[in-house]
């Protein structure tokens, strides 16, 4: 944490004579808070104030996305109010993180099922010191295991998807100043402890709904919704990647705090998110992604006042050769880590959501859409819930995917057949 005492710094202009545990330190949240009381000008006050924080990224230096939207992209009278109000409010947030999280916040870490639930509040006072960078670097022995949280690598380089992200998130900092969300939200590591036994499975296919119009977030409120994860949740949506996990988490954008505390997900592993709003809208994908403007959440809140608005990140194998993702193993790995997104915690469950899903694992990542349609289903049967599906606008696939289904329910042919011979249907 950036107010932790033990976020320290070397003295400077100290004469290096004893070993380096002898050295003395200071505290380097004094320095920050010295940082943020300071209300910056204009970017390159801006850029120095974020880069104050880390000597290895000053020496990097590179804020040429941060530099183009703050001269390039905003209008004066944006850039007014950007140096004259968003940004002295999201410091003022930012240096809260002591006063609204007084404990270290716990790992989820690989291997045990564990949550977390922090109110909105929080979660907005972490992701603005992400803006600002003020985390300290992980320890080295986590690093590699833990996703980046402070946004250096967003304000690097000067793509347009780096703009509409920055639009994106600003909306998202604009709102929660103006008013902050008195809500909860709930992170939760889910562990299968045992894989299924597949091909024995009596279990026949539950229902399905297949549409090539529509999309997961808009269509399947009071479902559980899938991101179509990177095992580093959140994948590159504070780097390059712009595509359906970075758009979630940009548009929902409580969900990147995830990426604070959240192990590197296993094969038999899945994070489970309720509670997060919706901030923004947008428009195309990837390279044509553009923020389209606020977003008003009008979703309903449970009895903790959590957005009704379930969120499962399941990762998907990536797939160098087409002919692999076949191999029964690789379909067994899919089907155990479909089935542990969709299954409830609980034994003894009541009536499930729909599983609101989509071409999981296609894309980059070499899945085929026939097939990962396929394992969804069965893993979905398996779990007790009915499948929405979204194949955001391939009517083909729709075709294929609806006829497969009409094949296996009209013949009651059981998960434990249709996992033997996947290539049949």
């Amino acid at each position: 944490m950036p107010c932790s005492s033990k976020n320290t710094i070397p003295v400077e202009d100290q004469v290096i004579v004893q070993e380096p545990q002898h050295l003395e330190s200071k505290s380097q949240w004094e320095q920050i808070k010295k940082t943020l009381t300071k209300k910056p000008t204009n970017v390159d006050e801006l850029t120095k104030a974020i880069l104050k924080h880390s000597a290895f990224q000053a020496k990097n230096g590179d804020t040429a996305a941060l530099h183009s939207y703050c001269t390039k992209v905003l209008d004066p009278d944006a850039v007014e109010h950007l140096f004259d109000s968003l940004l002295p409010d999201m410091m003022q947030l930012a240096l809260r993180v002591s006063e609204l999280c007084t404990k270290p916040i716990p790992l989820l870490k690989r291997g045990v099922s564990h949550s977390i639930t922090m109110s909105q509040e929080q979660v907005a006072c972490l992701l603005a010191n992400a803006f600002f960078c003020t985390f300290p670097q992980r320890d080295i022995r986590e690093c590699c295991n833990y996703p980046d949280f402070n946004f250096f690598r967003l304000f690097k380089g000067s793509s347009s998807k780096k703009m509409e992200k920055l639009k994106t998130l600003m909306c998202y900092f604009k709102m929660v100043t103006q008013q902050i969300p008195t809500g909860l939200v709930t992170f939760s590591r889910r562990k299968l402890e045992k894989p299924l036994n597949w091909k024995s499975s009596k279990t026949l296919l539950t229902k399905l709904h297949i549409t090539c119009e529509g999309t997961i977030e808009d269509d399947g409120y009071g479902m559980l919704q899938v991101d179509f994860a990177n095992k580093f949740v959140g994948g590159g949506v504070i780097g390059a990647g712009l595509v359906q996990e970075e758009i979630r988490f940009l548009i929902n954008p409580e969900l990147i705090v995830s990426r604070l505390f959240t192990e590197a997900l296993d094969d038999d592993e899945c994070l489970v998110v309720t509670g997060t709003q919706q901030f923004s809208k947008y428009t195309g994908y990837n390279e044509t992604y553009k923020w389209s403007g606020s977003f008003q959440d009008k979703t309903p809140r449970d009895a903790w006042q959590r957005m009704c608005t379930e969120i499962v990140a399941i990762d998907a194998l990536k797939f160098e050769h087409f002919l692999e993702q076949f191999h029964p193993s690789k379909i067994n790995r899919e089907l155990n880590k479909a089935f542990c997104g969709f299954r409830h915690p609980e034994e003894k469950s009541p009536t499930l959501a729909a599983v609101a899903t989509g071409n999981w694992g296609c894309g980059v990542f070499g899945g085929d859409t026939r097939l990962k349609a396929l394992i969804q289903m069965l893993a979905a049967a398996e779990a007790g819930r009915d499948v929405a599906y979204f194949t955001f606008g391939d009517s083909q696939l729709m075709t294929d995917v609806y006829n497969m289904h009409s094949f296996l329910t009209q013949r009651n042919i059981s998960v434990g057949e249709a996992s033997r011979h996947p290539d049949s249907f």
